[in-house]
């Protein structure tokens, strides 16, 4: 079987038009180019080149092979040249497996100024509360809350997401603002689905930790009917302000006493692998870990931006 190594090697010396002139091209003793020329002469059985102590001349079997093989090298090294700036440059298709409301705090104009700076990557979202398996899913990257644990995957916590006590203006308005924790007991209140019992909202606050029983006027098992519940009027919810900052910005929901709240589950980006990742895939981790602290959607990790 012939050595690409030594027709590209040839081809090298012919463009060099000596041994001498190659090695010193290729950073290769001069004896090492001759000797492997010689090689590969005897395993093709023809000699290429005419020796003499002045010049280096091809043979007419030499002038054969090198009209054939000139052009296939070179497009071999142009093949490695791109195939080397493509794992440089960021390019191809990244599935995403995200919670539901994922889009309603992390607009999708951020992605559209992503996909921008990447002309050359292209994002797919499977949004859904379910814990997706992402092999089976052929997903590249989770954006979850909570974490458990599995060998087989690596998790970069981007930071901790507190929950917050909201409601509309128009609930206060007809309902009064709660002016302490044991005053949330007389209020309507949205929860998250649980097993059958009483709703106890455990907050941290100046004093410390403290507990209320709550009535749980609406419930359900997903964010997306919870924020809408608390936009709507419905009452008061205990929400994470991933959720709810963009409208507490906006003036349609209203932090209820804003010096109590929760620490809940860290967020992380799960990925199967640490090794080999393609670009695009890095890129978009890198961009979405960086604009969830900078937009203050998460309390970072204290040593550090996000760890593994």
């Amino acid at each position: 079987m012939l050595d690409l190594n030594d027709i590209a090697l040839f081809v090298h010396v012919v463009r060099a038009g000596s041994f001498a002139a190659a090695a010193r091209r290729l950073g290769m003793p001069s004896n090492t180019v001759s000797r492997r020329i010689q090689g590969f002469e005897q395993h093709l059985g023809v000699r290429l080149f005419q020796r003499s102590t002045r010049r280096l001349t091809l043979t007419s079997a030499g002038t054969t092979f090198y009209e054939h093989s000139a052009e296939q090298v070179e497009a071999l090294v142009e093949a490695a040249r791109q195939v080397g700036e493509g794992s440089q440059l960021a390019s191809g298709n990244v599935r995403v497996a995200a919670p539901a409301d994922f889009f309603r705090w992390f607009p999708v104009a951020w992605m559209a100024d992503f996909l921008a700076d990447h002309p050359k990557v292209r994002l797919e979202f499977l949004l859904s509360d379910e814990k997706v398996d992402l092999i089976d899913q052929g997903i590249d990257v989770a954006i979850r809350g909570g974490l458990e644990a599995d060998p087989t995957q690596v998790a970069r916590q981007i930071g901790t997401v507190r929950n917050a006590l909201v409601a509309s203006p128009g609930y206060l308005a007809s309902r009064g603002t709660p002016v302490s924790i044991a005053s949330l007991a007389e209020h309507d209140c949205i929860v998250a689905s649980k097993t059958a019992g009483q709703t106890v909202w455990k907050l941290t606050g100046p004093r410390g930790d403290e507990e209320v029983v709550v009535i749980a006027r609406f419930q359900a098992n997903m964010m997306h009917p919870l924020l809408d519940a608390a936009l709507t009027g419905v009452g008061i919810g205990l929400l994470p302000t991933t959720a709810t900052a963009p409208y507490v910005e906006e003036g349609q929901l209203v932090e209820v006493l804003p010096e109590y709240g929760t620490n809940v589950a860290g967020i992380y980006l799960v990925y199967s692998s640490r090794r080999q990742q393609p670009r695009a895939v890095t890129e978009f981790i890198d961009f979405t870990m960086a604009k969830i602290v900078d937009e203050g959607f998460v309390h970072p990790l204290s040593s550090s931006r996000a760890k593994t």
